[in-house]
C-alpha cells in the first residue's frame, strides 16, 4: 500500500490519489459514439451485432425482451429453492421503500409563495414519465442494483419503468424486477443499451431518463445520450471508498472494507485517511504499528476471497494518507469527494458534521458500506470520480420534475411593471417591453 504524508512536499503525488489517475475515457467516448450511431441508424440488427460481438450472445428478435412468463418463473425458483435469498431481496426492498417513501414526503410539500400584491408563485411536481434502469452483469450479478434504481422511480410515481442488463440475465435480476413490479426487462448491456433506450428501435420504446452504474463505456454512452436530450443521473465512474480512522480503529474492520471495495473492479479506490495527532505524529511507533496491522489484516483476509485477482489489481490504486490531525483528514475527505465515506476515527459525529462532499457517509465501526449497499435503505448509486463535490446519492428527486406556476393579476403585473420594463430595455428586448406595455394601454 502506498503511504503518503499529507505535507507540501508530496502535493503532486497527493493531487495524483486524488485525480484518481483516469484512464481511457476519450477512447471510451468515440466507441461509445459509433456504437450510439450505429443503434440509432439500424436499430435492432445493431443491438444483435454488438451482443454477440462483446456477449457471445445469440439476441434476437424473439428473445431481446424478457418474457413474463420467465420473470414470473424466476421469481417462483428463487421464493421457492432459495427462501434465504428470496427473504432477504424483500427484507432489502422494504427499507429502501421505507426510506425513499419518506424522502418522497418531504419533498412533495405544497410551496406557494406571494412576492408581490397580485402575484403567487407555486410549484408542480410530476413523475417522469419513462425511466430505464442500467444493470450491469459481467463479472457478477447486481440485484441490488435493481432495488436501487426501481424503487425510488416506483416511489416517485414513474409510469414506465425499462430494466436493461446483459443478455445472461440471472434468475435473482429478474425476481428482483418482479419484487419491484418492473416488468419490461431486456438482455442488452454496453454502450448499445444506452443507445437503445435513448434512441429507441423497433423493439424498444426509447425513455426520457437513464439511470444506474455501469462500466467506462456505459458511462460515455450516457454522457452522449445527456447531449441528445435524454436525461441521465450522473456520470458514474468506478467504486471508491475513503476511511477516516486514528490509532484507535480497528485495523481489522478497516482490511476488510478496503477489501469489500477493492473486489468491485480491478479499477476500483481506496483511501485510508490516519489522523496521527494521537499517536506521536505519522513516524510515532503508534502509528507504524497501526498501519502494520492494517496491511497484515489485509493480507490475511485476502487469501481465502473469490475475487482475490480483481483485489489484487484494484489495491494498486490503495493509498493511505497520512495527516497531523483531524481537521486536515476533513480537508482531505473534502478534497477527495468519496463515492463513499466511512468514518472511523474518535468522535465521528463531529468529523461528519465537517464533510461537505461525499456521496453517502456511513459513521461509526459497525456502519460499512456493504449495509448501504444493499439493505439499509440508502440508495448505493452515488456520485464517482469526485463529483460528488457537485452530484448527489440516486433519489426520488431524480425521478421528479419540478415546474414553477406563476399566477399573475393585472395589479400585480403593475408592481413590476417599472422593473421589468428596465430591465428589458437594458438588455435591448424591446419585444418584452411591448409585452408588458400592451396590457396597459387604453382600448
Amino acid at each position: 500500500m502506498k503511504i503518503l504524508s499529507y505535507s507540501a512536499e508530496n502535493k503532486p503525488l497527493i493531487k495524483g490519489v486524488i485525480s484518481r489517475n483516469a484512464s481511457n475515457f476519450e477512447n471510451a467516448l468515440s466507441t461509445a459514439g459509433d456504437i450510439m450511431n450505429d443503434v440509432r441508424v439500424n436499430g435492432d440488427p445493431a443491438l444483435f451485432n454488438y451482443t454477440k460481438k462483446f456477449d457471445n450472445f445469440n439476441l434476437n428478435s424473439g428473445n431481446l425482451r424478457v418474457s413474463g412468463e420467465e420473470i414470473e418463473s424466476a421469481f417462483n425458483k428463487i421464493k421457492i429453492h432459495n427462501r434465504k435469498l428470496f427473504d432477504a431481496l424483500t427484507h432489502a426492498h422494504r427499507n429502501i421503500k421505507r426510506y425513499h417513501e419518506a424522502q418522497f414526503e418531504n419533498v412533495n410539500k405544497n410551496l406557494s409563495v406571494e412576492t408581490d400584491d397580485g402575484i403567487i408563485i407555486t410549484e408542480k411536481i410530476n413523475a417522469i414519465e419513462s425511466v430505464g434502469c442500467y444493470v450491469p452483469g459481467g463479472r457478477a450479478a447486481y440485484p441490488s442494483t435493481v432495488l436501487m434504481t426501481a424503487v425510488p422511480a416506483k416511489v416517485a410515481g414513474v409510469s414506465r419503468i425499462v430494466i436493461v442488463s446483459p443478455p445472461e440475465i440471472s434468475d435473482v435480476i429478474l425476481a428482483a424486477a418482479r419484487i419491484c413490479g418492473v416488468s419490461e426487462v431486456y438482455r442488452l448491456g454496453g454502450a448499445q443499451a444506452v443507445a437503445a433506450l435513448s434512441f429507441g428501435t423497433k423493439t424498444i420504446t426509447p425513455v426520457n431518463k437513464i439511470v444506474g452504474p455501469g462500466n467506462v463505456y456505459v458511462m460515455a454512452a450516457k454522457m452522449l445520450a445527456y447531449s441528445k436530450g435524454v436525461g441521465i443521473d450522473m456520470p458514474a465512474g468506478p467504486s471508491e471508498v475513503l476511511l477516516i480512522a486514528d490509532k484507535n480503529s480497528n485495523p481489522r474492520f478497516i482490511a476488510a472494507d478496503v477489501l469489500a471495495q477493492a473486489e468491485h473492479d480491478p479499477d476500483a479506490h481506496c483511501v485510508v485517511v490516519v489522523d496521527t495527532e494521537s499517536g506521536g505524529g505519522e513516524n510515532g511507533v503508534e502509528i507504524q504499528n497501526f498501519l502494520n496491522n492494517i496491511k497484515t489484516e489485509i493480507d490475511s483476509q485476502i487469501k481465502d476471497l473469490s475475487r482475490k485477482s480483481i483485489i489484487e489489481s484494484s489495491l494498486k490504486n490503495f493509498a493511505v494518507i497520512l495527516t497531523k490531525n483531524l481537521d486536515e483528514a476533513v480537508k482531505f475527505a473534502n478534497d477527495y469527494a468519496p463515492e463513499h465515506l466511512e468514518i472511523m476515527c474518535g468522535n465521528p459525529e463531529l468529523a461528519a458534521e465537517k464533510i461537505k462532499n461525499a456521496g453517502a457517509i456511513f459513521i461509526g465501526d459497525y456502519a460499512p458500506v456493504p449495509a448501504g449497499d444493499y439493505a439499509s435503505g440508502g440508495n448505493h448509486v452515488l456520485p464517482t470520480s469526485g463529483t460528488a463535490k457537485f452530484a448527489s446519492v440516486l433519489s426520488v428527486r431524480d425521478f421528479l420534475k419540478f415546474s414553477s406556476v406563476q399566477r399573475i393579476t393585472k395589479n400585480g403585473l403593475s408592481k413590476i411593471r417599472e422593473s421589468v420594463e428596465i430591465l428589458a430595455e437594458t438588455e435591448g428586448l424591446d419585444a418584452h417591453k411591448k409585452s408588458i406595455e400592451v396590457r396597459f394601454e387604453l382600448k
